[in-house]
């Protein structure tokens, strides 16, 4: 495989206080589409139409990213734990040899060997 030299871009690449561009502005657009599909706790407060740099926008879209990116990791971190106490439960039936419904059903109509006291 050959090595593709990629130069690197110019200092005026990047102006903060330059308009934002149309291809900048539909990708806010499409990032505020996801962002309004996330729970409230990761959301930020930037109103989109107030946009109008690409530093306003790179600020816009960093927060955006992140709060996708928390979610996520929140929402996998919640399976994960959801799964563990489920295979848990399932471990500690099987060793026991029952399920929680046999336990219940077993104990019922057995007599007991000891004398109860009064009688």
């Amino acid at each position: 495989m050959s090595l593709i030299h990629v130069p690197r871009p110019p200092k005026s690449a990047m102006n903060p206080d330059r308009p934002a561009s149309g291809l900048l502005k539909a990708q806010i657009r499409h990032l505020h589409a996801a962002h309004r599909n996330l729970p409230l706790r990761y959301r930020t407060d930037i109103y989109v139409n107030a946009i109008k740099t690409e530093g306003e926008a790179a600020e816009y879209i960093r927060q955006v990213t992140e709060g996708i990116l928390a979610a996520h990791l929140a929402a996998t971190r919640k399976r994960a734990r959801s799964a563990v106490r489920h295979k848990r439960t399932i471990a500690t039936a099987t060793a026991a040899g029952t399920t929680g419904a046999e336990k219940t059903s077993a104990g019922k109509g057995k007599q007991s060997g000891k004398v109860k006291r009064g009688q």
